[in-house]
């Protein structure tokens, strides 16, 4: 008996509705990725595999298929077999990264997307001027003045301002923030690449995020998050203003 005949007694299989067969193919599979009996990176089974194990038709079998890929458990790529992807929270941001950027397409979409963005930081900034450690310290000080190294070159400098910003979503130790912080940095940077760019606005974020250093090492989160506040609403306007989006 199959996986499916054992777990359904109501009927044939050409009577069974698809999506009840295929959600059980998914349910099970699931368990095997979370337990790492499918294990993370290597190809999932064969369509004919799959089909043979569950009793399924090949197209049960795709819906399923889909469907994990939909939550971000596999990754699916022309030509090859998908490939595993176990649960966290990346995989967890990246399965709805194709509706965030429908809401960015939206009114006001980008500019609910920074704010909240904008929140997160403050409460981060908080927390690094309460509590970073002496390695934090250390990478905020290495971020900066790679930061500072890059002001003549935008492209340069834009990657070490991610990189700036990225190290405050490290500070909890907390695997849920930094892959917020990437989950971000994707889907703004569409937005953010169209955006003029030159050594003296480079400069003039610089001495933000010194602003915002100064503050942590001094272990002022009140003036912490002011700077970064600053900074960040600042940056904003500078968007705004250049792609004249009062509704963005």
């Amino acid at each position: 008996m199959t996986d499916l005949e054992d777990r359904d007694q109501e009927g044939p299989k050409s009577a069974r509705p698809a999506g009840r067969a295929a959600d059980v193919i998914v349910a099970q599979l699931e368990r095997q990725i979370a337990s790492g009996e499918l294990e993370d990176k290597f190809p999932l089974p064969a369509e004919r595999d799959l089909m043979e194990r569950f009793g399924a038709s090949r197209t049960v079998v795709r819906e399923a298929i889909t469907a994990l890929s939909n939550r971000g458990l596999i990754e699916s790529r022309p030509r090859y077999r998908p490939v595993v992807r176990k649960p966290g929270p990346e995989s967890a941001l990246g399965a709805i990264e194709g509706i965030v950027r429908l809401l960015l397409e939206q009114s006001g979409g980008v500019k609910n997307l920074y704010e909240s963005r904008v929140f997160l930081e403050r409460a981060l900034v908080r927390e690094a001027a309460n509590a970073a450690g002496k390695q934090d310290i250390v990478d905020l000080r290495e971020a900066l003045a790679a930061n500072k190294a890059a002001i003549d070159d935008s492209g340069a400098f834009y990657a070490t301002d991610t990189a700036f910003h990225g190290v405050l979503y490290k500070v909890p130790k907390n695997p849920i923030f930094p892959a917020i912080h990437q989950g971000y940095t994707s889907w703004l940077a569409p937005h953010w690449d169209r955006m003029l760019r030159s050594p003296e606005r480079n400069k003039v974020n610089y001495l933000a995020h010194e602003a915002i250093f100064n503050a942590i090492i001094e272990r002022d989160p009140d003036a912490a998050e002011e700077a970064l506040a600053n900074h960040l609403k600042a940056a904003w306007e500078y968007v705004r203003v250049t792609f004249d989006l009062d509704e963005l």
